[in-house]
């Protein structure tokens, strides 16, 4: 039987004059007047056995799909939940919407399969939930999927949530919110999303679902609404109402989270067997200006933040656009990782698409976040509405008709048959598209290049030998002293006719002994 939830209302929801009645606005309302009073830290269930749910007793934990709300309907897309346990330690309240009255989902371990010995067996009723997840669809349109065996959002954990691409897989993650990320004087801040209100659908062909959550932390409080929809990969309608307790250094919106370990442009010998590991290889803008821009991730050595300057973006995201499993020759699908896209709706005004890369040496942190970041101060007692669109996709939602960069190469630098020259660096940088393809053999590109330091040498443009599919190549030497970063940019250009996208990146000087002739 399909999950049943009791006929009594919730006590924590939003209160009114009519009860329970829930709408979006008394949402907002309520964490606006919660905003103004101290925070106040979930109640986690007993910290002794949760820490006895460790990553082994929790695998043995599984929910029983046959429980799953809505798994006879109405909608097509049924709801499975997750366990608490040493990982996921804060609970979150779970409510459904029927004809606009909120009931709570109770936790209760009869909905999971487990161990009769297993930790969780000692968990109070009201221990709450970790998070949920959306699975397929019921009526096996998604590919013929099955629906209790794959799912394709998930939200689990403070503000964090996820969703396959059109490949059918998990990767990158998006957050609430993200506050003080690599902030040299102040720890960042990890608020939770503490409750959430599914919206029961209408009917079976209702094409996706509306969640409603409230996140709290110590800094702010808010609403968010979810309008979450399985296309040809996810889109997510987001509209958040958010209110300051106290200031915020780096206030980050619409925040993405992935991980970039190494990849084609630079990897020290023998790191890794595989070519390549990263779920996303870079950040691609469109400014609010229309111009489009690809930012090749690093792995630096020391934490490094960017800051792209811009009013009311047409969009930013962390994309993956290798998909050669060749470059990967990994069983988990690097390939395969989603894209994922943020489309601003409304003005957003002036700020900076803000990109923090943080040093990694393995591939099971994320270190890389992206985020947009507004000019002015966020201080407490301030209110902000933030409306945009998530595409979780192969690529972007509206690919632009330039030629794209489809590989970054750095070398030693020098002409080929002569030794490396001392303190310069060779950049191979290297484009495709239609506007390439339609060059004459008589036409040669020329590199546009800038540099923040140093100087340019031996600057070409070629095709790409052996491939006839509009892919050219830039190559050019930095000679460059000093340690500290360079900031590069480069695009392709015929007479007045821009040709590609601007190739922008961050370099990070070698020590001088590391790119002296060897004797």
């Amino acid at each position: 039987a399909s999950f049943k939830v009791p006929a009594v209302a919730a006590a924590d929801a939003p209160k009114t004059e009519d009860g329970v009645r829930f709408t979006f606005d008394k949402l907002v309302t309520l964490t606006e007047e919660m905003a103004l009073k101290p925070y106040v830290r979930p109640i986690t269930p007993a910290e002794s056995s949760l820490l006895k749910i460790d990553y082994n007793a929790l695998l043995k934990i599984r929910f029983n799909t046959n429980h799953a709300l809505f798994a006879n309907g109405p909608g097509q897309y049924p709801i499975t939940f997750f366990h608490l346990g040493r990982l996921f330690r804060i609970p979150v309240k779970l409510h459904v919407i029927t004809k606009g009255i909120a009931q709570p989902i109770p936790y209760d371990k009869t909905l999971f399969d487990m161990p009769a010995d297993s930790p969780a067996q000692a968990l109070a009723a009201d221990s709450g939930f970790a998070g949920f997840r959306l699975q397929e669809s019921r009526l096996g349109n998604q590919k013929d999927r099955n629906w209790k065996e794959n799912d394709w959002v998930a939200f689990l954990g403070a503000s964090y949530f996820r969703a396959i691409g059109e490949q059918y897989q998990y990767g990158i993650s998006a957050r609430g919110i993200a506050l003080d990320v690599a902030q040299a004087d102040k720890a960042e801040e990890f608020p939770d999303f503490t409750h959430f209100w599914i919206e029961t659908p209408t009917d079976d062909q209702q094409p996706g679902i509306t969640v409603y959550a409230l996140l709290d932390g110590p800094s702010l409080c808010g609403a968010y609404r979810f309008v979450i929809s399985r296309t040809k990969g996810v889109l997510m309608d987001i509209d958040a109402a958010l209110f300051l307790r106290q200031n915020i250094d780096r206030f980050g919106i619409a925040p993405l989270t992935s991980m970039y370990w190494f990849s084609e442009t630079a990897k020290s010998g023998a790191i890794d067997w595989r070519p390549e590991v990263h779920d996303s290889d870079g950040l691609a803008l469109w400014t609010g200006t229309g111009e489009r821009i690809w930012r090749p991730l690093n792995n630096p050595a020391r934490t490094m933040a960017s800051a792209f300057s811009d009013r009311n973006p047409r969009g930013f995201g962390l994309l993956q656009r290798d998909r050669s499993f060749a470059n990967y020759l990994d069983i988990v699908d690097y390939q395969r990782r989603p894209s994922l896209w943020v489309e601003p709706q409304g003005d957003w005004g002036e700020g900076s698409v803000q990109l923090v890369e943080i040093p990694t040496d393995g591939e099971i942190h994320d270190n890389i976040v992206a985020m947009w970041v507004p000019k002015e101060p966020a201080e407490a007692g301030n209110q902000y509405r933030f409306k945009y669109r998530l595409h979780w996709l192969s690529d972007e939602p509206y690919p632009t008709n330039l030629a794209r960069c489809v590989a970054t190469r750095l070398g030693n630098g020098g002409l080929p048959g002569h030794a490396p020259s001392k303190g310069v660096r060779k950049f191979v940088v290297e484009f495709s598209g239609t506007p390439l393809e339609k060059l004459s053999s008589s036409e040669l590109p020329e590199a546009v290049l800038w540099t923040s330091r140093g100087t340019f040498e031996n600057v070409l443009t070629e095709p790409v030998p052996h491939d006839t599919t509009g892919h050219w190549r830039a190559q050019f030497d930095l000679r460059v002293e000093g340690p500290e970063p360079v900031e590069l940019r480069l695009y392709l250009r015929l007479a007045e006719q821009t040709l590609s996208e601007s190739w922008l990146y961050q370099y990070h000087p070698l020590p001088p002994s590391s790119l002296a002739p060897k004797a």
